[in-house]
């Protein structure tokens, strides 16, 4: 077996100047070590691989260390340096709470604590995962924390402080350690490189810190396995082909797209991801971390915030440049609350496609102008031919068709209110534009009259030409009204929309005329015609012990038990049957219970039997009592 090591242990630090982005804990201990100001206990908490035990086994190294350099770093060359690097120190001992989390452990080590350390000065104990202990071994630890022997020094870790009780967080000193920002990751893994001889782009490196997510260990470890993919080239096709990472140039083509309007390539970008295995959510979410990106380049003051590479940087600025802040702003909002939304979905797919249609309509939403253009007026009323209707109506029909549904619609400019007639109803026209701008023509034309009045025969003719002119407007009016109904499948309302109302009140008269009148003889008549035709017979034995009473619309049917009440309500269709027998809708059943009404059986008198009676009656059933008694010989007691 060969003795391969992994770079998590093999380039684990062995100076505070080899740690990692923890500056501010390092050169705190450091400052502690000059000034001769070091506390008994100490308590690293952090996120997991960040350098927490790190530190503590290089702090416990330099206590120890006979041979402490002038920047209090250990020597490594020492027999207690030594002796820590085989893990054979007498005086360090490190102890994982996970495994050893009850009281007894926690006596153990106060056993130990006891004995002073046979070389060295300090007997340094690190424990791991401290949060791990139980409420009786923190209880235990408190009093030996609190004041330990000069010599003994604890180092407590963990990664979830806050189950940690607060009695020993008052014992220890506390250093939070932050995460490890990308740039110095990939600054660490290119030393690495260099190391083991291998060339690596600074793409694919960039990729490796941002998907350890703050964790240098998590860090080495993928890089492990791309090396043991990619051999001595780690290319960044490898990486993100490795890691299930969409590539950036998928994002950067689909705002390219979306900027053209060209939905049909986004689309196909879209279907292209899916194929290679990838969710929809996780392309979304991507999306919209890209356009997270592309504002942050709009200002050079965040362009920092960006954690890419130059290349990449120098490539997001660009398409900033070209893409409008407002686009960016409503895009992103668009790609939350598709990701908000999308566990919902129940097609997820097309919840994602409609989410990028919408994206890449988004300026003609902003330019109303760009959806729909004012059209031109016609002072003059001329009258339309039939194929320059029909052309507009084909041309209104394929902008209509093309363009995204709620955005454009939000956009179109609305007319005037449609105007009202006596009853109060609006009349539903599809001239009503041009009546409108025949209406604003009217007061100039009033005063033209009183400026220069024409003789009578001229008035005619214009009156007849007017009159010609707004036909022949109507009638076009109306032939496209019709195409247009017909293409969205209305009904068409034959005399407009009075005629419908006249007929709905002749209908409505007609059903008055034919209301019977509501009495309880008529009620009654009615209900035995139903209770007839029922066809359960607990039904009908119900309705026929009912007692009914009418007070106008309200038919109050009285029963003697609540099982008949229920009975009763479930037959819903007898209010149905009555209100088609009296012609109105507003008849009403009301039920009561009346236990007075219930029907009363006749009480049975009791009656002592005597034993020899009981034994009749049991004769009477069973002819074989008789036998038993005979061959057991069985008397009745006197």
């Amino acid at each position: 077996m060969s003795n391969f090591v992994v770079s998590a242990r093999k380039y684990r630090p062995s100076r505070f100047d080899d740690v990692v982005g923890q500056e501010h804990v390092t050169r705190t201990l450091k400052n502690a070590l000059q000034n001769d100001k070091l506390a008994h206990a100490f308590l690293f908490c952090g996120p997991r691989g960040v350098g927490k035990t790190t530190c503590a086994r290089i702090l416990a190294k330099v206590l120890n260390c006979q041979n402490v350099t002038d920047d209090f770093e250990p020597c490594n060359e020492c027999p207690s340096c030594q002796a820590f690097s085989r893990n054979s120190s007498f005086n360090i001992t490190e102890l994982d709470a996970a495994s050893n989390n009850s009281v007894e452990h926690i006596r153990a080590l106060i056993e130990q604590v006891r004995f002073q350390p046979q070389q060295g000065k300090y007997k340094v104990f690190i424990i791991d995962e401290v949060h791990m202990l139980s409420q009786q071994a923190f209880n235990a630890f408190l009093k030996t924390l609190e004041e330990p022997p000069p010599y003994a020094i604890f180092i407590l870790a963990t990664t979830e402080k806050h189950k940690i009780i607060p009695t020993i967080l008052s014992r220890c000193q506390i250093f939070d350690f932050k995460r490890i920002q990308v740039p110095a990751m990939v600054s660490h893994l290119q030393e690495i490189c260099e190391q083991e001889d291998i060339q690596a782009d600074k793409d694919a490196l960039h990729i490796i810190g941002q998907k350890a997510d703050g964790a240098l260990r998590d860090a080495l470890s993928i890089f492990d396995r791309i090396a043991s993919f990619s051999g001595k080239a780690i290319q960044y096709q490898d990486v993100i082909n490795n890691l299930n990472v969409l590539d950036y140039d998928f994002y950067f083509k689909t705002v390219d797209a979306m900027l053209t309007e060209d939905v049909s390539s986004v689309l196909l970008l879209l279907d292209d991801v899916l194929r290679k295995g990838f969710d929809a959510d996780i392309f979304i979410n991507g999306l919209a971390e890209h356009l997270r990106n592309l504002l942050v380049c709009k200002d050079p003051a965040t362009l920092q915030l960006l954690e890419v590479s130059d290349n990449l940087r120098e490539r997001y600025r660009k398409q900033a440049q070209i893409a409008p802040q407002l686009f960016l702003l409503t895009a992103l909002n668009i790609a939350n609350d598709c990701d908000v939304e999308y566990k919902m979905a129940r097609n997820k797919r097309l919840h994602v496609e409609m989410a990028l249609i919408k994206m890449a309509y988004i300026h003609r939403a902003a330019d109303p102008a760009a959806v729909a253009p004012q059209e031109k007026k016609n002072p003059g009323h001329e009258e339309l031919s039939s194929e320059d209707s029909d052309a507009k109506e084909q041309e209104g029909e394929e902008t209509e068709e093309h363009s995204p549904r709620g955005i454009v619609a939000s956009r179109i400019p609305q007319g005037p209110p449609l105007p009202r007639d006596k009853g109060g109803e609006e009349q539903v026209t599809e001239g009503a534009e041009d009546e409108d701008t025949e209406r604003q023509e009217e007061p100039e034309a009033e005063t033209a009259e009183k400026t220069a009045a024409p003789p009578p025969d001229k008035r005619q003719k214009e009156v007849s030409t007017a009159t010609s002119r707004s036909s022949a407007t109507e009638s076009a009016a109306n032939s496209t009204s019709k195409k247009k109904v017909s293409r969205h499948a209305m009904p068409q309302l034959n005399g407009g929309l009075d005629a419908l109302l006249k007929e709905v009140k002749e209908e409505e008269k007609n059903k008055q005329s034919e209301r019977i009148e509501v009495t309880l003889d008529r009620v009654k008549e009615f209900w035995k015609e139903y209770t007839q035709a029922c066809e359960q017979d607990s039904v009908k034995t119900v309705m026929r012990l009912t007692r009914l009473s009418v007070d106008g619309h309200e038919i109050t049917a009285t029963v003697g038990s609540s099982l008949a009440e229920n009975t009763l309500r479930q037959e819903s269709r007898i209010m149905d049957f009555l209100r088609e027998k009296f012609h109105t809708k507003s008849l009403v059943l009301a039920i009561n219970v009346d236990q007075a009404q219930a029907p009363k059986t006749p009480k049975r008198k009791k009656v002592a039997l005597s034993d020899m009676d009981k034994f009749k009656k049991m004769h009477e059933v069973n002819p074989l009592i008789k036998e038993m008694q005979e061959r057991f010989d069985l008397r009745f007691d006197e």
